[in-house]
């Protein structure tokens, strides 16, 4: 439907109410149910949203060290504006109408920490230069029986998963809880999240999900829109869903990798389609060459956690070096071999807690920067096992040393903006600075009674 149709289909349906989301600084979604007549007052213009949903992090904890907004400014409502391309509806809530949002004008106003408008500044850049930018996450999640407040009152540490033992791909586990994993598949397509693969991974409850490709803020629209309605579908079958990227340190962690391929968009050619010899194309060694050139500089976008470290370990299905290799899933990018539909890159770096909106923006800025510059792969291909090439380099290993190292680049000020590179690092600061003050289980089994 064209945007007249969908306000005119709101308008004549029987719903009196209309939901919209958008993703702050860690991808979560924070939105709101309005009126439909109020939204028919919007739809073409803007709505106000307290611009707190940038000044606090994923606990509703006000940052101290924002320019943005704060006590200091008394945060005030920012304008956002409704993407009507985004409508759908909601299979599992009443087919309600729902829209995703975010903080971008036509004028080019955009609000600094908005994730999707930074998506949108740099598919424009890729758009500028003749590309569709196809691309498509996937993720891994861990599923347990339970309610939120039972998750609470346990204090997160007495969790019972889906599923015993470690089972990847077996045909067995999914029929135990057959209705929840049915209606993933099934109400995901028709909430216009369209799921390629659904199976079980190695670990206790543990699922994984391959999103249909699309364009890229299509893409990172699903990408997100998936993570809240596997939520949500959970909740309805009394189930926790968690895209923490490690919750066990003797279970695999999760994974959100990225799949990305440019397109000519004059011709609807793959720029990336190997030779016949499997030789890469010149436009595809530029771009791995940008992925791998910018990732030390760029991390936190990729691994935006404390936690997200805690997976980029060796032998743990994670890259921890600067490496590539073709079908290898032991380096930070893969490079997989196909018909014209399916060659693409694998960005194997980001969890499953990455914001899809900022990881999706670091890949196609990292390759764009590196075809503009003409970068040579001058990183030769792993062959076998990526984590035993000590002579790589390796990935900063914790999110202050990223932090650092991005909030000192000049590569990420240039790709992203001096002021995003400004309040994204100081959200990571910040959550580096809540983590050193608490005391963990780990601390006080190793040195309550013994030290």
């Amino acid at each position: 439907m064209n945007k007249t149709d969908i306000i005119k289909n709101i308008r004549d349906n029987d719903h009196v109410k209309v939901k919209f989301a958008l993703s702050d600084i860690d991808g979560i979604l924070r939105g709101k149910t309005i009126h439909k007549d109020k939204f028919l007052e919007v739809a073409q213009k803007d709505i106000g949203v307290c611009d707190v949903v940038f000044g606090w992090d994923a606990n509703d904890k006000c940052y101290d060290n924002s320019k943005l907004t704060g006590w200091h400014t008394g945060y005030p409502d920012a304008r956002a504006r409704i993407d009507l391309d985004t409508y759908r509806t909601i299979p599992w809530d009443h087919s309600l109408p729902f829209f995703l949002a975010d903080f971008s004008s036509d004028k080019g106003e955009d609000l600094t920490a908005c994730p999707r408008s930074l998506l949108k500044r740099i598919r424009k850049q890729a758009d500028g230069l003749g590309y569709k930018a196809i691309f498509s996450q996937e993720f891994e999640w861990f599923n347990f029986v339970g309610t939120p407040n039972e998750l609470a009152e346990s204090n997160y540490n007495q969790l019972t998963p889906l599923t015993p033992g470690m089972f990847g791909y077996s045909m067995l586990r999914p029929t135990l809880y057959s209705d929840y994993f049915n209606d993933l598949f099934d109400m995901l397509a028709k909430f216009d999240v369209p799921i390629e693969g659904l199976h079980t991974e190695t670990g206790p409850g543990v699922y994984e999900a391959a999103i249909r490709y699309d364009e890229v803020l299509a893409a990172a629209d699903k990408a997100i829109l998936f993570k809240n309605g596997v939520k949500e579908i959970a909740y309805k079958h009394g189930i926790i869903a968690s895209f923490m990227a490690k919750w066990n340190e003797d279970l695999p962690g999760c994974s959100g990798h990225l799949h990305q391929s440019l397109w000519d968009k004059e011709t609807d050619r793959n720029l990336f389609l190997l030779g016949t010899n499997g030789d890469l194309s010149e436009t595809m060694q530029s771009y791995l060459a940008g992925l791998l050139y910018c990732l030390p500089d760029i991390l936190p976008m990729y691994a935006p956690t404390i936690n997200s470290y805690k997976r980029l370990r060796e032998g743990a299905w994670a890259p921890t070096t600067m490496t590539w290799g073709k079908d290898n899933r032991t380096t930070a990018v893969r490079v997989i071999n196909g018909n014209e539909e399916s060659t693409r890159l694998e960005m194997r770096v980001p969890g499953s807690d990455s914001n899809p909106y900022l990881a999706m923006a670091a890949s196609l800025a990292s390759g764009l920067y590196g075809i503009k510059n003409k970068l040579k792969l001058d990183i030769k291909p792993t062959v076998g096992n990526a984590y035993a090439q000590k002579e790589a380099i390796r990935l900063p290993q914790n999110l202050m040393d990223a932090s650092n190292n991005m909030r000192k680049s000049a590569i990420a000020k240039e790709l992203f903006g001096e002021a995003f590179v400004d309040h994204f690092t100081n959200t990571r600061k910040w959550e580096w600075r809540e983590f050193s003050k608490a005391v963990t289980n780990w601390e006080l089994k190793r040195y309550f009674e013994i030290i």
